[in-house]
């Protein structure tokens, strides 16, 4: 026999989805092996899950049949009564709901249906919505630092960095610190997951955050020069073939392009500190890209494309 959670989930789908009233024997008949098969404890298990259902609120209508059923009882669930009604949202009240929802990590059979209803897996207002966001052992701890305004510092590609944390912000899955960094004396962003060690607060120390408040602004768009890997901004010099110079000429711009060859392919000059975001922006071009300088980094992508082999 079915647990109760179960019997009761089945009792709730088949009076919804019936077109006529059931019968508590109609009920036991598609329930199969549910239900006890003798009458008395059928009835008393069947009305025991009736108002368990009622006791947190879904109706159940009965109705008295006649003729040459005359006597008997039939159960069903009106949907209208049951379901909510149309919300009449507008495309941003939808979307801020998906966005809410993805960012709980609806993982659950429950959680991926109400997704879905909302168009955030399979499509709905704006396309498909998935978000996973990562936790990390160091975001409470700035957290507090930005809410305190208190300096923190950690240790990050080899060395103590000192920073004035301003405020916290996800991009592409990944969780950047932006604040002032105190030995650099300008703006810095720091991915938090490349934190080495723990993080310590000073906490006799409060520092006044940039008057504009904007922190999003300080977050480069970006993405090779998001995070502060190297210690200075560098500039790496890329080939691009001709069938793909189009779209990198309208993605950064003519002003980065350094040469333009007779066959149509272009090389390419790029400002960057995250040298692991300019490793994927040239493998994303595969065979079309070919990173020549700085010789260092190229000598890395190459080790690093070996290791991968």
């Amino acid at each position: 026999m079915a647990d109760r959670v179960e019997r009761l989930t089945n009792l709730l789908a088949l009076l919804l989805e019936t077109r006529r009233p059931l019968t508590l024997h109609e009920i036991a008949s598609e329930l199969e092996s549910q239900y006890p098969d003798a009458g008395q404890a059928r009835r008393a298990a069947f009305e025991r899950d009736k108002a368990a259902l009622r006791e947190i609120g879904v109706e159940i209508s009965t109705e008295t049949f006649g003729g040459d059923r005359a006597g008997e009882m039939g159960h069903h669930i009106e949907r209208s009564s049951f379901e909510l009604p149309d919300l009449d949202l507008t495309d941003d009240e939808v979307r801020a709901l998906q966005v809410a929802l993805a960012a709980t990590r609806p993982d659950s059979a429950i959680g991926e249906e109400a997704l879905l209803k909302l168009g955030g897996v399979g499509g709905g207002v704006g396309g498909p919505i998935r978000m996973h966001l990562p936790e990390l052992p160091a975001l409470p701890i700035l957290r507090s630092a930005v809410a305190q305004r208190h300096p923190v510092s950690f240790r990050y590609s080899g060395s103590v960095r000192k920073v004035e944390p301003w405020g916290l912000l996800l991009r592409d899955g990944f969780w950047y610190v932006v604040g002032f960094d105190q030995d650099r004396g300008a703006p810095r962003t720091f991915r938090v997951d490349r934190f080495e060690g723990e993080v310590a607060i000073d906490s006799a120390i409060v520092f006044e955050p940039p008057s504009d408040g904007d922190v999003g602004a300080a977050l480069p768009t970006n993405p090779l020069l998001l995070g502060d890997e190297v210690a200075a901004e560098r500039e790496a010099v890329v080939h691009i073939a001709a069938r793909r110079a189009w779209l990198v000429e309208r993605e950064i711009g003519s002003e980065r392009i350094l040469v333009r060859q007779d066959d149509g392919s272009i090389t390419i000059r790029l400002p960057f500190t995250n040298e692991d975001a300019l490793r994927s922006w040239v493998l994303g071009f595969l065979d079309d890209a070919e990173l020549l300088e700085p010789v260092d980094v190229r000598d890395r992508l190459i080790e690093w494309l070996r290791a991968a082999v």
